[in-house]
This record gives C-alpha cells, structure tokens and sequence, in this order.
C-alpha cells in the first residue's frame, strides 16, 4: 500500500505534536471524467458565459410540479426530521405501488430500501453482497462509478467486452464462456452511456444463468420509464433473488434531491438496513415526501412530457451528427444519451473533449470514462475513440450545440 505523507515544511509549527497524515489506496482510483468535465466547464462558464453542457446526465426541468407543491406544505406542518434508515413507510409503500402499475409485480415495502440516490444503494450493496477479493462483471462500456466504487471496496472488476452485435448488453454466452461464475454481474438497461435496452427473453435468461451459478444480478434500472419505442422489463419479472436499483433522478428529473431504492431479495435486506443506518443515517426526509408526490399518477402527464421532448432532442442529433462526420453509435434505444464513435476526429478524446470546450463551449464527455483501454480488450471498444452525448436538456441547447460542434469540425 501506497502511503502519501506531507512535505515536512508543511507540517505543524516548531514546538508543536508532528502529525503524520496517511491516505488509503482506496482514494487512488480513476476519475468520474464526467464530474471533471463539469468542473471544467462551470471555469468556463465563469470565464465565457457561454457553456451549454451534453455532458452529464442532468435534465433540464425540475421535479414534477405536484411534488413541489408536497414539499412546500411539509416545511410548514413538519419537523422533517430523521426517518427509518431505509426511509419512511410511506415513500416505500409507493414505490411498492409503482411496479405494481408498471409492471404488475408484486413488491413488499419491506423490500425496499431507501437510499441517498443510487449511488449509495450501490455502495451499501456492494458492502452487503461482497467481500474483499470478489469478482464482479460489468459490461465494457459501462458506468465508471460501478468500477471505480467496487475498485476502492477491494473487489476485483471483470469487464466484458461487449460491441455493436451484442447492442452493448452481457449476453448468457458471455458467462458461459467465462472460467468460473462471478460473485456479482452488474447490468443496466437502458444502459450508460450507450441507451440500449436489453431484450426481455435475454434478461430473463441472464436471471436464470445467475441464480443457476450463486451469482447476484445487479439489474440498474435508474433510466426505466425513458425508452423510444423498445419495453424495458425488470428483472424481478424473473427473478426475486436478484437486486434491482432505481431512482427518482431520471425520469423524475430529480437529480439533486438524491433519492433511490433497492428492491432486495431477503437475505440482504438486514445487511443493507445495518450499513445505511451507519453510512446515511437515513435518506433526507424532505426528498422522501417529495418522493411520494413524484410517484403518485398525478406526475405522469408532466413526466411523460419530458420523455416526449427527449425523443425530439434524439431526431434532431441522429439528424446533425452526420455533419461532424459521425456514423457509428450505439442505438438509442432509451435514457438520453448518444454513445458515438469519433475516431476519424481524434485518438485521444479526453483531448478531444477539452479543445472541443475551450473552442466551443460545448461540454460533452470523453467515452475513457466507460471503456478505458484494457490489455486484450476489444480495440474497437476503446474509449479514447468514443465520446457520449446527453440529450436531456432543451431543444435549443442541443441545436446550438450542434451548429458550434459543425463549425469546429
């Protein structure tokens, strides 16, 4: 293990208690590249004014009008205090109700766990299913945050390179051909960065494959309710041994109130209550009552409105990009995002992405944050060659946007 210590001319003053400083490994890991291009394009915005961002996943409007209106009333009638650590009664019983409109499932509030968005329901999980040395599979491309967090909690990250014939999504024949089953196999559909949609009979045979081989399925559904024509299916359609993970980022355009859930089957369901409670103590409560209003059908009409805009904002790239050269992309099948091969513009795209901001003010986001360059991995899959666009924002933002990047070209 690498120790970092302070220059000693930095340390205490004379006459003072040394103080060494020690920082883990676990700190050493990869960048989110997104949140780097964030940060460089909120400099640029200070300095220019003239920023419009297709690099994260942000949409453009705020939470459903009826959940404003819940929140508005609960800070004056409520203490919004601490709540269960895997949230209120209430926020899980409509979540449970949600599946059941949208899927007809079944679902137990006591399986549902309340989480500070689902990048802490990944967290809890990942300490609650694995140990220190586990193997867990993710599909290459794929979202760094499940490499990078299982990477810092000791796991052992096996990426499968999966291309245009697969439409980027594992397949029963990946695991298979693999030496032993591995503790966990993390799938999204729709998935980020590429939007594609797993089919519903392959879901279900990777389901089966998983509980057949003691593997745990990981099926991130956070992008379900965004889709273009193409259904998205659950994994606990299938199976209830699995864990599914959501959100009210998405589809709730409700990234900053940081709510999601697990679906848990029983036996981790302990486990992740005793590690939020330590973690998070619980997810914030004023978020939770939004939650509710967000989930009820009185927000579908606004909702699906967004979704509606999303797919004009889709046409109108899958229009332009030709005139930047692009032909090859991943289909769009849902979330809001364009996975697109820029290989005969650069071979560098962290590069790439910086000269595009720094002459444009456009923000979009190298594809090395979703398929770094891996000894024997498919060369065609490298993400240096790759670069992801976000489409969640208005349709003037992404005309613009295209009209500078056509001009830089």
């Amino acid at each position: 293990m690498d120790i970092v210590t302070p220059d000693p001319a930095r340390l205490a003053p004379a006459g003072s208690q040394r103080v060494s400083r020690r920082v883990s490994r676990r700190g050493t890991v990869e960048p989110f590249h997104v949140m780097e291009v964030l940060k460089a394009a909120a400099a640029r915005a200070a300095s220019h004014g003239d920023v419009v961002s297709l690099c994260a996943g942000q949409p453009s409007t705020p939470a459903p009008r009826v959940a404003l209106d819940a929140v508005q009333r609960a800070l004056r009638t409520e203490v919004l205090g601490y709540t269960e650590a895997v949230g209120t009664l209430g926020i899980r019983r409509a979540i449970a109700e949600h599946y059941d409109r949208s899927y007809g499932l079944t679902v137990d509030p006591d399986a549902v766990a309340v989480t500070t968005g689902s990048s802490a329901a990944f967290t809890a999980l990942f300490l609650a299913a694995f140990e220190l040395g586990d193997t867990v599979a993710m599909s290459r491309p794929g979202y760094p945050a499940y490499r990078n967090t299982l990477t810092a909690l000791g796991c052992r990250v096996l990426e499968l390179d999966c291309g245009l014939q697969e439409r980027y999504q594992p397949t029963v024949a990946m695991l298979d051909a693999l030496p032993e089953p591995p503790a966990g196999l993390i799938l999204a559909s729709p998935a980020n960065p590429t939007g594609t949609i797993i089919e519903s009979t392959e879901l279900e045979a990777i389901s089966r494959w998983c509980e057949a081989h003691g593997t745990l399925l990981v099926s991130d559904e956070i992008y379900h309710g965004i889709s273009y024509g193409r259904p998205c299916a659950s994994a606990w359609e299938t199976s209830r041994e699995a864990v599914v993970v959501g959100s009210l980022s998405k589809f709730w355009s409700m990234t900053g109130w940081r709510v999601g859930w697990l679906l848990l089957p029983e036996a981790l369901r302990r486990p992740v209550e005793l590690l939020v409670g330590n973690l998070n103590i619980c997810p914030p409560a004023v978020s939770q009552v939004a939650g509710i209003a967000a989930l009820s059908p009185a927000a579908r009409p606004e909702l699906e409105a967004h979704v509606e805009r999303y797919a004009v904002n889709r046409d109108l790239l899958l229009e332009r990009l030709p005139e930047i050269g692009v032909a090859r992309m991943a289909p769009p099948d849902g979330a809001f995002y364009l996975y697109c091969d820029v290989s005969h513009l650069t071979d560098d795209s962290t590069r790439w992405c910086r000269e595009v901001l720094d002459a444009t003010g456009v923000a979009v986001t190298p594809g090395v944050d979703f398929a770094p360059a891996v000894p024997g991995g498919d060369p065609t899959l490298d993400g240096r060659a790759f670069m992801r666009l976000c489409f969640a924002g208005t349709t003037q933002d992404v005309a613009t946007a295209m009209d500078r990047l056509a001009a830089f070209g």
